[in-house]
């Protein structure tokens, strides 16, 4: 029965986070080759001017424009019956509507399955790649809820524990928190609430192979405490990054990142280890988890060339932000949390996943009715094959299948029930250890 315990959640929730993923080597995608401009090829003392005129012309950044836009299914889960309510309000008062519901009350969960997108081809090797996966999660959870506690029997708080091989999972936490445990016998707890103190973001490099549970961390929130009913808020976003081949087996390690505010005294300075800067600038407060923006580089240590910022747009009246990308990322996703963007002219509603043109120095994003809160991910493809299935993503299906044999053989621990104390599963770590 405990094992089915453990078993069932993460059969329920194969759709949403943990466990899933498809097969897809997929064909290597030639990089972009954008035309020279002819004019600078020239010679002639007559075209000297218009030598000129388009170098000043090509001194201004050219802009990345917007290449598709897609909405993925939000699913009701945490609590149920909420999501339920914010589906059917969505076909009454419209999405947007619904939107702004769901960031005050919670109850649903947006997978954003790359591999499945109905308007970027061949995503793992060109058009989202590095990025395997992105999920907006956004639940509260009830004192009050009858329904939540019978719930709760089969279908725990959390994600028990579950193995990863091949990639690095970032947990960004918005919300409430999460209680960390993995078969190195590593125990962290995190989140966004003021008993955090700024340690809001897991790292977790799943490397040769990883076992971990997360578990909501269902403290009632701040302005609640002391109340008969309660509601614990959680809101949090969960990245899959690819790994290069070369680094697929690198040593597992989980580590979290604390925020650190980027200020006019200390922007020279070195920023310290294991953290995210926070660079507030007028109407704006941008996160820097991964990559760089304005010169402020974040100094998380990472095999792929990627970038994860987090942009919230403060003020009421129109705003404007503006960040250089690396000619090497080709790839750029936008997901929208909340309020609308205009990008290019173009204006994007909440809950939407945009995929910006591989080729443009400049995005310039603007939020044009009140604050905005948008994520930002870039980076340069790995142009290898790739198979993902389950909870492993490698670069081929054997890879795959050795994976969860190497699993299934106890190399990366034993799982272990999610309601054991501290104590017994450290215990129960030390008698399985993982050998990775």
């Amino acid at each position: 029965m405990k094992s089915l315990i453990h078993i069932i959640p993460l059969l329920a929730l194969s759709s949403i986070t943990c466990c899933y993923g498809f097969i897809t080597p997929g064909h290597l995608r030639s990089p972009i080759v954008v035309p020279t401009n002819y004019a600078l090829f020239s010679t002639s003392i007559d075209d000297a001017n218009v030598i000129e005129k388009t170098s000043t012309a090509n001194s201004l950044p050219s802009q990345r424009r917007i290449a598709n836009t897609e909405k993925f299914a939000r699913l009701p889960v945490w609590p149920v019956w909420q999501g339920v309510f914010l589906f059917f309000a969505s076909k009454i008062f419209g999405q947007e509507f619904a939107a702004n519901w769901e960031d005050s009350i919670g109850g649903r969960v947006c997978p954003n399955f790359f591999s499945s997108s109905e308007v970027v081809p061949n995503t793992y090797n060109g058009g989202t790649s590095p990025f395997v996966l992105l999920v907006h999660h956004r639940h509260a959870f009830f004192n009050w809820d009858p329904v939540r506690y019978i719930q709760a029997v089969f279908f725990p708080e959390g994600f028990p524990s579950h193995p990863h091989r091949g990639f690095i999972t970032v947990t960004y936490i918005l919300k409430g928190g999460f209680y960390h445990r993995d078969s190195l016998g590593i125990k962290q707890e995190y989140g966004a609430e003021e008993k955090h103190q700024g340690r809001h973001v897991q790292w977790l490099t799943a490397g040769e192979g990883i076992q971990h549970e997360e578990m909501w961390d269902t403290e009632p929130d701040k302005k609640d405490k002391g109340k008969l009913l309660t509601t614990s808020s959680q809101e949090l976003y969960q990245i899959w990054l690819n790994l290069p081949a070369a680094n697929k087996m690198d040593t597992p390690d989980a580590k979290v990142l604390q925020a650190y505010d980027v200020n006019e005294a200390n922007t020279r300075q070195q920023i310290p280890a294991d953290t995210t800067p926070v660079i507030a600038r007028e109407g704006t407060i941008t996160t820097v988890v991964a990559g760089e923006h304005d010169g402020i580089r974040a100094p998380v240590e990472c095999p792929t060339n990627a970038a994860i910022i987090r942009i919230q747009f403060t003020q009421k009246d129109t705003t404007t932000w503006k960040h250089i990308l690396p000619s090497s990322h080709e790839t750029a996703i936008l997901y929208v949390k909340q309020g609308s963007i205009q990008i290019d002219g173009q204006r994007i509603p909440p809950h939407h996943t945009v995929y910006l043109s591989p080729d443009g120095e400049e995005l310039t994003i603007q939020a044009l009715e009140g604050e905005a809160d948008v994520l930002l991910l870039s980076g340069e493809p790995i142009r290898e094959p790739i198979a993902s299935e389950g909870s492993m993503v490698m670069n081929t299906q054997g890879e795959i299948q050795k994976a969860y044999m190497d699993y299934q053989r106890g190399y990366m621990g034993m799982p272990w029930d999610h309601q054991l104390t501290d104590e017994e599963w450290r215990e129960h770590v030390k008698q399985n250890p993982s050998q990775y």
